[in-house]
């Protein structure tokens, strides 16, 4: 059976720990000032690894330098009071009311539901004027405002399109919250209320996705604004939105997630040198501070050694930052024996230059290589989303083998063969095919926690990805159906876009080496996502494990970059697991 807690690393590795006691002495910080310094770390280090020791030892050098531990973390959540209120729309008194709008089919003219009706008298047929005068349709994410004469209970008022309801689907009611965020910034009321559509209703999660698009939509990120208060970057004057007829457990549930996806936000957001492998521990070391049931290791050098990791250290040797392997564990609620035990591991190369295969010439993307923890992000997203929600029954570990992917003296080199800690060889036939080497030994490390039913990782790992699916779409390989089933019902539910994958057998060969176990990269010619997937694979033995690869959905530039991808079907399988 499954422990009821996490168990200790020292039992599930004694002769690390052992060597440890022998080598090096690590002492976590309990101060305030150990988020920002890291981890203390005291002895000597084998010679191949000595270079930087000493910046090892407090803070990440770079970060330290730039002053950036505090910034690297989650995006705000706005500070407008979100709140579900039964109070009728035609008795309140504010600046600004919304009213949405089902899209009329053809030939038929736009129907107010009751509560709108209702409204619509006691404003003396304003709606009403507003909807002829501005021809309005209704169309998804259509919006229509009018100032309405002094002395009455509103200000404004706005109509916003929901589309045709037969059309209707979580994307549309993300469109919706999103309106609800550009009305409180362009007409910048300070009290709002908006009505909640009626014939037909939404459903609470279609609520909870309109109530997270306008949260994240009311949360801008000025981190790293010098004048965050100017007029160009302060967010909404908005201090109140009423959700009218809103249900108040998908509104929690709404902020839960939407916290979630803005740590992942803000840690992909944020530059390598903000975002350090030493900045996602103190990040990790946050949420386990914070929440009751989570539980903290970060692993340093040593100890990854200790562990025969040296597909994971040898991605890291090149770089000063030093590595951090984090592992968070939130145990089931109420101490009980857990029904299932899942483990999220994450892709963390925190910046990725490409190694002596640099990136390098246009389509390199190079300057967008702070995202390559994507996947680390999605992770503790999840376990920031999970923290606060609870699913009963479920002991969910969260793993990100963290570092950088740099080009020195003391880097790995194309035609290096390194051996992961299953003892398997690899060669090293692209420096710039990483993150799978330090997937497989955080794969290794997640199996070997005992008895874990199901595996999922998370990378921002190949562009044949992107070539295959595009930029929306996240592609995945699994080796077990009803696990593939379950994570794309979970991706649906929450409007991720997640599509099947083959894990070919037909393939497998290309990743054989001459002269090791495996090679890090498949032959020329195309399905480099599915070879990737198929190296992977040789690193779990019998847990249910599937892929995500989120090249594409991690970032867009035309919605303003992060998207926090991820965390919403994470989370959801995990709730799902527990049901």
């Amino acid at each position: 059976g499954h422990s009821s807690r996490c168990p200790a690393p020292s039992r599930l590795f004694p002769a690390m720990y052992k060597l440890r006691s022998r080598v090096f002495s690590v002492s976590l910080l309990l101060s305030s000032n150990s988020v920002a310094q890291g981890y203390s770390l005291g002895g000597s280090l084998p010679h191949r690894f000595s270079r930087g020791v000493a910046l090892r030892g407090g803070a990440s050098p770079r970060a330290a330098a730039a002053g950036a531990q505090e910034a690297a973390t989650a995006v705000p959540l706005t500070s407008a009071s979100l709140a579900a209120s039964d109070a009728a729309a035609s008795d309140w008194t504010g600046d600004m009311m919304v009213v949405p709008v089902w899209e009329a089919k053809e030939g038929e003219s736009i129907a107010l539901g009751a509560e709108a009706a209702a409204l619509d008298a006691a404003l003396s047929g304003a709606v009403a004027d507003l909807i002829a005068d501005s021809e309005f349709k209704g169309k998804a994410g259509s919006s229509a405002v009018v100032s309405l004469p002094r002395g009455g209970n509103v200000r404004k008022v706005a109509v916003v399109g929901m589309g045709l309801s037969t059309d209707f689907k979580i994307s549309g009611a993300r469109k919706f919250g999103a309106t609800l965020a550009t009305l409180a910034t362009e007409q910048k009321p300070k009290q709002a209320a908006a009505l909640l559509p009626t014939g037909p209703a939404l459903a609470a999660d279609t609520q909870q996705a309109a109530f997270e698009a306008a949260m994240l939509g009311l949360s801008p990120d000025t981190r790293y604004k010098s004048d965050a208060d100017s007029d160009e970057n302060k967010p909404p004057p908005l201090q109140a939105l009423a959700l009218l007829g809103a249900d108040a457990g998908a509104l929690a549930r709404a902020r839960s997630f939407s916290a979630g996806v803005l740590l992942t936000r803000g840690l992909v957001a944020s530059p390598a040198n903000y975002a350090t492998p030493t900045s996602l521990a103190a990040c990790a070391k946050e949420i386990a501070d914070r929440f009751e049931g989570m539980t903290l290791t970060v692993l340093e050098r040593a100890e990854c050694e200790a562990r025969g990791m040296g597909a994971y250290l040898g991605v890291s040797q090149g770089a000063v930052e030093p590595p951090k392997f984090i592992h968070l564990c939130l145990s089931a609620p109420g101490g009980g024996k857990p029904a299932k035990k899942i483990a999220y591991v994450g892709k963390g190369l925190t910046f990725d230059s490409g190694g002596y295969n640099i990136k390098a010439g246009a389509g390199s993307m190079i300057e967008k290589m702070k995202f390559d923890m994507g996947g680390a992000g999605a992770v503790l997203g999840a376990a920031r989303t999970l923290a606060e929600v609870r699913p009963a029954g479920v002991e969910v570990h969260f793993i990100v083998a963290s570092c950088e992917n740099m080009v020195s003296a003391e880097a790995m080199r194309p035609g290096d063969i390194l051996t992961a800690s299953n003892k398997k060889t690899i060669e090293v036939l692209n420096t710039d095919a990483e993150g799978r080497l330090t997937l497989a030994d955080a794969l290794v490390y997640a199996e070997a926690l005992g008895e874990v039913d199901t595996i999922v990782d998370v990378a921002t790992l190949t562009g044949a990805c992107i070539v295959a699916l595009g930029p929306d779409y996240a592609g995945m390989w699994s080796s077990d159906e009803a696990l593939s089933k379950a994570l794309l019902d979970a991706a649906a539910s929450h409007g991720e876009l997640l599509w099947q994958m083959p894990l070919a057998p037909e393939y497998r060969e290309q990743i054989n080496s001459k002269i090791a176990d495996l090679a890090n990269l498949g032959a020329p010619g195309g399905g480099g996502s599915i070879t990737a997937a198929l190296f992977l694979n040789e690193f779990v033995k019998e847990s249910a494990w599937a892929h995500l690869d989120i090249a594409g959905p991690v970032w867009n530039d035309k919605a303003g970059g992060a998207t926090g991808y991820g965390v919403r079907t994470l989370a959801a399988y995990a709730e799902a697991v527990a049901a």
